[in-house]
């Protein structure tokens, strides 16, 4: 019998597993007895080697899948869009925002790592998801505020995952064309088929259970991240050679400058979108939403924060060089015309085969980065599911299914159902609003001051009961605030982005 889905765990029970039955509970932060820090540590003088100390299944993250998890929602189709945001701040305040940001996320992430266990880092109780986090810190309305908040940036993740996807496979058959018209063919297109083949591709990934088996898949991802961040690094410093000069200015784009999207007409436009620029910076680092999430798959001893600091730091260190580079020669490259998407804005024509190669990566990575960010959305909707009809078949029976050269599967008919009716409802809705930069931004505004920085901000004051305007408090809430300021500039800026884009739209009918 394979194990059951970390959504309906086992229990122990004086040396015996007891499948829970009565799941109520799942929803709710597990009380859990007080156990010592050499019990935590060493868990099996009490548990089964095959346990962990809460009587889950035992954890076998490590550094290396915690950092690829990270890489994978870190590295997403955020770096591509760096180009084109650099290029709306200039030489000036682009690398340095670049910078700030990775700072406040490595900060806000090391405080959110301190809050996966309750009380004490070693010793107390695990909180499984963000909101199981935010409960046993904060508790009270702040549990609805942060789940309402983290699952519509979920779902919000998804749409631009598809879109990101969608246009990168029409990048593809775009470079082929163009290579063989050679360049006399605008070779437009609609984005529908490719968003639906890339939801058709989901629907099968979904079915993967949850976080603890995405393991190989984040793996890929990852590899596949570097894949394209390098292509688009390589060709930018091709084409800056080639150029002979770094292109742009101090100030960024300047007013009057015939972009791909239009005319910067007046000092408004350009307002527009130095703020939206705001936003697509702060999407490309958005991982705080799943880093409980992915800290719980991490095995015990060493603890789990230490562990997840040192991911955290690497994964961040790695990407923000990454960001840098790419961003920085990107911009070099094209100045002012810097395109909204590095690989598929058509800055670059040739050579077309290694286009291709850099836009099937981004693909790829998309499949695995669209599981990493919605596998905890599945997870709660699964878990409140089974709370809501225990005793339902349909919610909570599992049936062996034989499939060859992989073994039995364990298939769950809500599980096939309701994954695929959210894969489907993704796809509709980014065929109706296929406009990446902008969801981008939006994404990155909606999802930065209240999961990256408010959240891990209040339960660390409340974990390590940081006096209330003592000089540490101040700062913590003058970092808070400042971030908050940052959302709504670029939450506004991101916002008129998609307005304009709404003047030139038709439903279902937009072709690149």
């Amino acid at each position: 019998m394979l194990p059951r889905s970390r959504t309906l765990p086992s229990r122990i029970h004086h040396g015996a597993i007891e499948e829970r039955h009565d799941i109520r509970h799942y929803l709710q932060v597990e009380v859990q007895p007080k156990v010592s820090e050499s019990e935590a540590i060493n868990p099996q003088s009490n548990y089964s080697k095959c346990f962990d100390d809460d009587g889950r299944l035992k954890r076998t993250g490590t550094f290396w899948t915690a950092t690829s998890h990270i890489i994978t929602a870190v590295i997403g189709s955020g770096v591509l869009s760096l180009a084109w945001a650099i290029a709306q701040l200039g030489w000036v305040a682009g690398p340095i925002v670049l910078a700030l940001f990775a700072i406040v996320n490595l900060y806000t992430s090391n405080l959110l790592c301190m809050c996966y266990r309750a009380g004490d880092p070693v010793t107390g109780q695990r909180n499984y998801t963000y909101m199981d986090a935010v409960k046993a810190n904060l508790g009270g309305k702040k549990v609805m505020l942060c789940g309402l908040v983290q699952y519509l940036n979920l779902v919000g993740v998804a749409i631009g995952y598809t879109i990101a996807s969608s246009v990168s496979m029409m990048a593809i058959k775009r470079s082929n064309c163009y290579h063989k018209s050679g360049g006399k063919d605008p070779c437009h297109m609609s984005s529908n088929g490719y968003m639906i083949t890339f939801g058709i591709i989901e629907v099968v990934f979904s079915q993967i259970k949850d976080f603890n088996e995405v393991w190989w898949l984040s793996i890929v991802a990852a590899i596949m991240s570097f894949t394209y961040s390098t292509v688009g690094l390589g060709l930018g410093i091709g084409k800056v050679a080639g150029n002979g000069e770094f292109k742009g200015s101090l100030l960024g784009i300047s007013i009057g400058t015939v972009t791909h999207s239009g005319t910067v007409v007046t000092s408004t436009e350009k307002m527009w979108r130095s703020m939206q620029a705001l936003g697509a910076i702060a999407f490309a680092y958005s991982y705080s939403i799943v880093l409980i999430e992915i800290q719980d798959t991490i095995r015990c001893p060493p603890a789990e924060h230490k562990t997840m600091k040192k991911a955290t730091a690497f994964s961040v260190t790695l990407t923000t060089v990454f960001y840098m580079l790419c961003g920085c020669f990107g911009y070099a490259a094209f100045g002012d015309l810097a395109p909204g998407n590095l690989l598929t804005g058509f800055g670059f024509y040739n050579p077309y085969w290694l286009l291709d190669i850099a836009n099937v990566a981004i693909v790829v990575h998309l499949v695995g980065a669209f599981q990493v960010f919605c596998q905890p959305l599945f997870a709660f909707i699964e878990k409140w599911s089974a709370q809501k009809w225990p005793k339902s078949d349909f919610v909570t029976a599992e049936y062996d299914i034989p499939i060859p050269f992989y073994g039995v599967y364990q298939l769950n008919l809500f599980r096939l159902v309701w994954r695929t009716i959210f894969v489907i409802l993704t796809t509709l809705i980014s065929m109706l609003l296929p406009f990446f930069n902008d969801v981008v931004g939006i994404l990155g505004a909606f999802g930065f001051w209240p999961l990256t920085v408010f959240f891990p901000v209040e339960m660390y004051i409340a974990q390590q009961k940081i006096e209330r305007w003592s000089s540490r408090w101040l700062g913590l809430q003058i970092l808070s605030m400042s971030c908050l300021v940052i959302s709504l500039v670029a939450a506004v800026g991101s916002v008129a982005g998609v307005v304009l884009d709404l003047k030139t739209y038709k439903p279902f009918k937009t072709s690149y």
